[in-house]
């Protein structure tokens, strides 16, 4: 019998998205909801399993923490990139990493879930509806203003065309981007520093590297008009979160939207939280009921193929 572990289940609906029920006829499955305060405690409660199943980026496994699980023989992380697992480490004590597919476009709907709350205040005058008040804000429209968009890839793309459709103009910049490549998502080239200057929206959509950690700093952020706004739906840790609270209290900017942060989950105390020009949400880019689907239905497959001898190394 195999010992099966599932991390980092937040809402507790791993085995419900689905269908666990010919694994668990053989095998134990054991979920942990809560995450593991540090690596002695992650190894402390993992130490006994032969398989786990991770949510991309919530638990990390590094050299150290596969040193100190010598039973482990799968570990199927979900999505399609996990840069919180040491791939190298894992080859090295034999542990076979499976990914599984993902959905890129939940999170672009967020990056406008975000804009559009910021834009027209609508927390906050939904907030005044439950107290009894009547419109205290005036928004701003979409239409018309210009959306910078820092990472013009798979998911900046998906943003570009809902942009488009809302009728803003689409400016974009990243190290490698081409005019032509931004032209075919029917945007305009810029530099960075043009992108920060000219922007009513910016909204970052690149992957977090040594190149892109901190890549969006203080004089970036001091180049923003003070009626935009910046979406971060990305990696915290892209933007300098020094600099990110001295916009907001000093109101170099109008709005955050964030979903992602240096520290996850975000420390109850932390002075983010206590932000008004900031709307948070708790990385939920990717958090519904169709990209879970596709994450546990194809955990679960990697861990069937596993135990009947044909191991599946990536699902698309």
């Amino acid at each position: 019998m195999a010992r099966i572990a599932v991390l980092d289940d937040y809402q507790g609906v791993a085995l419900t998205f689905a269908d666990w029920s010919g694994i668990q006829k053989a095998h134990e499955v054991v979920v942990f909801r809560a995450p593991f305060s540090d690596e002695a405690e992650t190894a402390a409660a993992l130490a006994g399993f032969d398989i786990i199943g991770i949510m991309r980026e919530r638990t990390p496994f590094r050299r150290s923490l596969f040193e100190k699980l010598p039973k482990l023989r799968l570990l199927v992380t979900t999505g399609k990139r996990n840069a919180s697992v040491d791939m190298e480490a894992a080859k090295g004590k034999g542990v076979l990493v499976c990914y599984t597919g993902g959905t890129g476009h939940p999170t672009a709907e967020l990056a406008f879930g975000l804009m559009l709350s910021l834009a027209r205040h609508i927390t906050q005058e939904a907030q005044n509806m439950r107290e009894g008040r009547w419109q205290t804000t005036v928004g701003f429209d979409l239409a018309g203003r210009t959306l910078g968009i820092l990472g013009l890839g798979n998911l900046g793309g998906q943003v570009a065309k809902i942009g488009a459709a809302f009728g803003m103009k689409l400016i974009a910049w990243s190290e490698n981007l081409t005019p032509e490549r931004a032209a075919e998502q029917g945007a305009r080239r810029v530099d960075k520093e043009t992108l920060f200057r000219e922007a009513d929206v910016i909204t970052i959509h690149t992957v977090l590297s040594k190149r892109t950690r901190g890549i969006v700093g203080q004089a970036d952020l001091r180049r923003m008009k003070p009626t935009a706004l910046l979406i971060n739906i990305s990696r915290g840790p892209i933007i300098e979160e020094a600099a990110l609270l001295a916009a907001l209290r000093g109101k170099w900017i109008a709005g955050y939207g964030g979903d992602v942060y240096d520290v996850e989950p975000l420390p109850a105390d932390h002075p983010l939280r206590r932000e008004p020009a900031a709307l948070l949400t708790p990385h939920i880019g990717y958090v519904t009921e169709d990209t879970y689907k596709v994450f546990y239905g194809q955990m679960v497959a990697a861990i069937e193929a596993f135990l009947a001898g044909s191991p599946i190394n990536i699902l698309s």
